[in-house]
């Protein structure tokens, strides 16, 4: 099932033929390129630890993992925004938490391989867009309704999003299956 508030971004713009990325770009998209520890995690769950609830999120690991994928070319397509200048508006908390919420509704049972595969492209097209910008863009900042309308940098946002989330991710679903059984507990925060 799709869901219709997540969008798979496709046509990302590349540097220039013959430039290469900039180191600090470079960097960024090897710090997200390192974050496939979920992914090998994830792929290495038994189906039961797959269904497994996270504790203080109430979401199923698997649903975590098909969620961190979902988010990538929103996180690219905010960051982008702020590459050019633009301000990011209308997103709050609650609204994060009422597509989280819808997102776990609609993948309630995702398919392990399905997951895992839209993480591989979809962590695959973030380093490229990563890759793609400036120093200048990296540099541009812009306000940010989710973070009370601070001005903020694109670099900035893609620290604190698309490379920082699957990084938060690992570690609760980590405690999960380490704690052997997470409570099917329905208190859910569906943060990030």
């Amino acid at each position: 099932m799709k869901n219709p508030d997540v969008k798979q971004v496709t046509n990302v713009s590349c540097p220039v033929l013959g430039m290469q990325p900039s180191a600090r770009a470079e960097a960024l998209a090897a710090r997200l390129e390192a974050a496939a520890a979920l992914a090998t995690f994830a792929a290495a769950l038994s189906d039961d630890e797959w269904q497994m609830r996270v504790p203080k999120d109430g979401r199923k690991v698997g649903v975590v993992v098909h969620h961190v994928a979902s988010m990538y070319p929103i996180e690219i397509e905010l960051a982008k925004a702020l590459a050019a200048g633009q301000p990011i508006t209308g997103v709050t908390w609650d609204v994060v938490a009422t597509m989280n919420q819808d997102h776990a509704n609609n993948y309630n049972n995702v398919d392990k391989q399905a997951a895992l595969a839209l993480l591989a492209a979809n962590s695959a097209m973030a380093a490229a867009a990563i890759r793609a910008l400036s120093d200048e863009e990296l540099d541009r900042a812009a306000p940010i309704s989710l973070n009370s309308d601070a001005p903020l940098t694109c670099q900035f946002m893609l620290e604190d999003h698309a490379v920082r989330h699957s990084y938060h991710h690992l570690a609760r679903i980590k405690e999960a299956v380490v704690a052997g059984s997470a409570p099917n507990s329905n208190e859910a925060v569906w943060l990030c």
